[in-house]
């Protein structure tokens, strides 16, 4: 079994130390016993579980929903369904995002094209749209 300083694991698994730390105060990796020095050591589970958490945050899962990824995981009640769930409502969460920047992107589409790009700043149509609540909606297009 490998014994890794705090250092050592943030290096091996490509995070900084107070990510570590983080993890540990968030309750996402258990606090490890220590040396007689005082320094953390941590075991081969922990490299396991940052790099879960890494790659379960790069498909946009939240610090919260990781940590009950983590409870179904060692709940003997859980199934495959119960995590497809979470995925899948991650998914959905995700479709929503994506809508909304869609429906940002076509209101500074059309703020964008409604600027010749000269005169004073004083009559830009840009800067008076944000301005006004009734100029700039995104739900409606």
């Amino acid at each position: 079994m490998t014994e890794l300083t705090t250092g050592e694991l943030a290096k091996k698994v490509g995070v900084n130390v107070e990510t570590i730390r983080y993890y540990e105060r968030r309750g996402l990796i258990p606090e490890p016993p220590r040396r007689e020095s005082g320094h953390r050591q941590y075991s081969d589970n922990a490299v396991e579980r940052v790099l879960f958490i890494k790659h379960a945050k790069e498909l946009g899962f939240s610090l919260k929903e990781i940590l009950e990824l983590f409870a179904l995981r060692v709940d003997p009640r859980t199934t495959c369904a119960d995590v497809k769930r979470q995925a899948e409502d991650k998914l959905s969460d995700i479709d929503e995002k994506l809508n909304m920047l869609q429906r940002f992107k076509i209101a500074l589409e059309k703020l964008s094209s409604s600027c010749i790009g000269r005169g004073p700043i004083s009559e830009c149509p840009i800067l008076d749209a944000l301005q006004s609540d009734s100029k700039v909606n995104i739900y409606h297009n």
